[in-house]
């Protein structure tokens, strides 16, 4: 069922990294973006494909991961990304991005979770410095977002938001990760 496949899917950001992602499933999961809707129909997202220890440490460097962990740089070895997909705007076919890259993104990761992977969408990204690093044409392409992708290493629970709680995701003891959600209520205006 849908909505199974997106309560599976949250932003995971440790994983089990000696789980390996192939290119092959790398290439299937931006094949899945091909087909999604695309404003004006212009399907300007290009795609950089990682999946090497290199490579992926290369990436790594230039991320910065979830925000309000705020003494938690990171994943450490052994639980990093086994691959990424960074999702770029090509600038010769279109200069508005933003419906586009939301949809891609999100499509890879449902691709990923039906295929017992998970993931994270990641915006804070060194851009100038990671573009440089992988040689990309920074004139022509612009790095939107990182998608971290391998098999997940915790647990993540969603909660239903109190009135007087924040929307501030945060870990406990047992290191499970918590991510308070508002009720449907608090969406509906009118």
């Amino acid at each position: 069922m849908f909505r199974d496949l997106v309560l599976k899917n949250r932003s995971y950001r440790r994983f089990h990294e000696n789980q390996e992602i192939d290119l092959g499933t790398l290439l299937d999961l931006v094949d899945l973006t091909r087909l999604t809707p695309s404003s004006a129909n212009l399907q300007p997202m290009k795609y950089v494909l990682s999946c090497t220890p290199e490579r992926n440490a290369l990436i790594f460097r230039h991320l910065s991961w979830a925000g309000y962990l705020r003494d938690w740089s990171g994943p450490v070895e052994g639980e990093r990304p086994s691959g990424y997909i960074l999702i770029l705007g090509d600038r010769t076919l279109s200069k508005n991005f933003s419906a586009d890259s939301g949809i891609v993104a999100q499509t890879i990761l449902l691709g990923a979770v039906d295929l017992d992977f998970g993931g994270c969408i990641i915006g804070s990204i060194k851009r100038a410095e990671l573009a440089a690093a992988l040689k990309l044409d920074s004139e022509r392409f612009e790095i939107l977002l990182a998608v971290a992708l391998g098999k997940p290493k915790e647990k993540v629970v969603l909660e239903t938001m109190g009135a007087d709680q924040g929307v501030q995701y945060y870990r406990d003891e047992q290191q499970t990760h918590h991510v308070p959600k508002r009720c449907l209520q608090d969406l509906i205006v009118g």
